[in-house]
C-alpha cells in the first residue's frame, strides 16, 4: 500500500441496498470490496450490518439467529476479499460472543486477509424503529487505532457518530482515518417535515470530528427502503478541514473511492493546533454524567 510519502490513501466507502437474504448480501459486499479495488481503492469500508436487512426495527427472539461467532461466515469471507484483492477491509457483524452475551462489531482486517482490529460499538441507540439496546451489550474493548499497510486507521459504529468523546480518543490513538459504518434513514412520515435538518445535523457532527481532530472521515451508510425506514445513503469522505470530498446520493447504490493525502493532517495541525491547546487539568468533569452544581 502506498504512504502519504509518495501518494495519496485512496478510501473507499460502499453504499448499498440490502435484501432479506443474507447469503445474497454478503456476496454483494465481497463483489464492491473488489470492484473498489478494481478503482483503486487501498482501503474499503462496508456499511453497518450489512449481511441483513436493519432488523432492530423490532424486538423479536428470532432475530438474535442473525449473530455470529468471530471467526466465522462474515469475517472468513471479509479476510479471503481482502487478501484476494490485496486491500484493507473495514467490515461490520452482528457478533454472538457468548450465550446472551451480543454485540454491534466492526472488523478490520490487512490486505493479507490477516484480522488485525476488532471494535465493538459504545454507544447504543435505543429509539423508535432503532431498539438496538434489546440486541447489543455495549463495547468493552474501548477505543483504538489499528496500523495498517500505509496508515493508521479507527474504527467507530453509527450512534458513535454523535460522540466527539470518541471520535477525540480514537484520534488521540493514533488514527489518521476514522470510518463509520453506519445505518441511517428517515422515518418516511417524518422525511419531508424533518428529513433535510436531520441528514445535515449527521453529516456537521461528523464533519466536525474531523475539524477538531484533525483527521480524514469516511462514512458509509445503507441505502433503499427496509420496513418502516427509508435509509438516506449519502455516504461520505471529509479531509480534516471539514471539507466533503466526495459526498453518494440519497437514492442510489454507490462506490467511492477517494484519494485522502495524509499530509494535510500534518499541515492542518500546524495551522490548527488544538490537540496542543486541550487543557487536559480541566476536564476532570467529561467524567460526570451531568454536572448539576459546582
Amino acid at each position: 500500500m502506498t504512504t502519504s510519502k509518495t501518494g495519496p490513501l485512496h478510501v473507499a466507502v460502499v453504499q448499498m441496498s440490502c435484501s432479506t437474504d443474507v447469503v445474497q448480501n454478503l456476496q454483494k459486499a465481497v463483489t464492491r470490496i473488489g470492484e473498489a479495488a478494481q478503482q483503486g481503492a487501498q482501503v474499503v469500508c462496508l456499511q453497518e450490518l450489512f449481511r441483513s436487512q436493519y432488523f432492530c426495527q423490532k424486538e423479536d427472539t428470532a432475530l438474535f439467529d442473525l449473530a455470529e461467532t468471530i471467526p466465522g461466515p462474515t469475517t472468513d469471507a471479509l479476510g479471503r476479499a481482502a487478501a484476494a484483492h490485496g486491500v484493507v477491509v473495514v467490515g461490520s457483524l452482528f457478533e454472538r460472543r457468548a450465550a446472551g452475551l451480543f454485540h454491534n462489531t466492526a472488523v478490520i482486517f490487512d490486505r493479507d486477509g490477516s484480522l488485525i482490529g476488532v471494535y465493538r460499538k459504545m454507544h447504543i441507540p435505543d429509539d423508535p424503529l432503532y431498539y438496538e439496546k434489546y440486541y447489543f451489550t455495549p463495547g468493552d474493548l474501548g477505543f483504538h487505532s489499528f496500523a495498517v499497510s500505509g496508515a493508521k486507521v479507527g474504527a467507530l459504529v453509527c450512534w458513535d457518530q454523535w460522540f466527539p468523546e470518541a471520535a477525540r480518543l480514537t484520534a488521540l490513538k493514533g488514527a489518521q482515518v476514522l470510518f463509520y459504518p453506519t445505518a441511517i434513514g428517515w422515518h418516511p412520515r417524518e422525511k419531508a417535515e424533518f428529513g433535510k435538518a436531520q441528514h445535515e445535523a449527521w453529516e456537521l457532527m461528523q464533519r466536525s470530528h474531523a475539524i477538531a481532530n484533525g483527521v480524514f472521515v469516511a462514512v458509509a451508510n445503507r441505502v433503499g427502503l427496509e420496513g418502516d425506514l427509508e435509509f438516506w445513503g449519502g455516504s461520505f469522505v471529509a479531509d480534516p478541514f471539514g471539507r466533503v470530498l466526495a459526498r453518494a446520493g440519497h437514492d442510489r447504490e454507490e462506490i467511492l473511492v477517494v484519494p485522502c493525502d495524509l499530509n494535510l493532517i500534518d499541515e492542518t495541525r500546524r495551522n490548527w493546533p488544538f490537540l496542543r491547546d486541550r487543557r487536559i487539568d480541566a476536564y476532570d468533569g467529561l467524567l460526570r454524567r451531568f454536572i448539576d452544581r459546582d
